[in-house]
């Protein structure tokens, strides 16, 4: 897939909600529903962003982010993530070679997607080995920088937390991932549509749509797209509304919260509205986009106090609330 130049932003545009559309009949020929989980892991993609897919096991987790690798012509690893991995395992380690001098052997995070397979069922001091790659698209090995292949993504896996063997990942962790998606239960009709599809013989395959120069022109076009101050102005005041005890405060946060969400849940909620917008084929976002992902931006980057966990007070009914 060679680099394809545009004309102009719009020209770029239309060829963004193209390729979404692409994308989206690609996946579904293996994923059955999961329309909204898609419509984000894909905005996450085009926002450069990483995302958190959290639900039990059998859901397809797995499965959708492989058939998302499998539609973009990147390089792709899966890391299972068990209680025994160690840091080095991830991002790779010294060695000594034949002439006895140190040589650095990349780890599998050196790849353009990474799939982080149950991410908490490993202990916080190897999960933060992701964090430096996430942020900075670099590792540091025995001092020094070896910088990481973009596009770059980090989409990971994560069984709820109360199930046994898990470890709750670490607030500054999640705060790295642009989206929390949660994975519910398939109807009774999609059920069967999976059923019928997987106890046969005949696999699907999966087109490559995109590839790395393309998505990386997609990434820099989504933070070209203008934006309306009234519409900074709401997201902004909705990231406040999350902070208990202070100016903007909402009733809910002062009630139900412990702590808010910070400036990067602001950011996002902007960079994927913009991507919200391209995707349904307007060039500049309003507020309804930032509400079309603001859920799945700040579920993450709140923390519920003991009064909400004791009143069954969800995080999405108290966003829901602030919006």
């Amino acid at each position: 897939m060679g680099k394809t130049t545009f004309n102009s932003d719009v020209e770029a545009a239309d060829a963004l909600k193209e390729s979404y559309e692409k994308l989206r009949k690609e996946i579904g020929q293996v994923i059955v529903g999961q329309d909204e989980t898609v419509r984000l892991l894909l905005t996450a993609i085009f926002c450069q962003g990483h995302c958190l897919l959290v639900g039990v096991p059998g859901l397809a987790k797995t499965l959708l982010i492989q058939t998302i690798a499998d539609a973009l012509d990147l390089d792709f690893n899966r890391i299972q993530f068990t209680p025994d991995l160690m840091p080095s395992d991830i991002v790779g380690s010294e060695t000594l070679d034949n002439e006895r001098n140190f040589r650095f052997v990349k780890g599998p995070v050196f790849a353009n997607i990474i799939l982080a397979d149950e991410i908490n069922r490993t202990p916080p001091k190897t999960q933060s080995a992701l964090l430096e790659s996430m942020q900075e698209y670099a590792v540091t090995v025995a001092g020094e920088k070896h910088n990481l292949e973009k596009p770059f993504f980090v989409l990971a896996t994560q069984n709820p937390i109360e199930q046994e063997g898990t470890y709750p990942l670490p607030e500054a962790q999640l705060d790295r991932f642009m989206f929390m998606v949660n994975l519910d239960y398939p109807s009774f009709q999609q059920e069967l549509d999976i059923v019928k599809a997987t106890t046969t013989d005949i696999k699907k395959k999966v087109n490559k749509v995109l590839g790395g120069d393309e998505i990386i022109n997609f990434q820099h076009l989504v933070r070209r797209v203008p934006v309306a101050d009234n519409v900074v102005e709401y997201a902004v005041n909705l990231v406040h509304k999350t902070r208990p005890n202070s100016e903007r405060a909402s009733a809910q946060a002062n009630e139900f919260l412990d702590w808010g969400a910070g400036p990067r849940a602001s950011q996002n909620l902007i960079l994927a509205a913009k991507c919200n917008a391209l995707i349904n084929g307007k060039y500049s976002p309003d507020i309804e986009d930032v509400k079309a992902v603001a859920i799945a931006v700040l579920r993450h980057r709140i923390v519920r106090n003991f009064k909400a966990e004791a009143e069954g007070m969800g995080i999405e009914k108290i966003i829901n609330d602030m919006l």
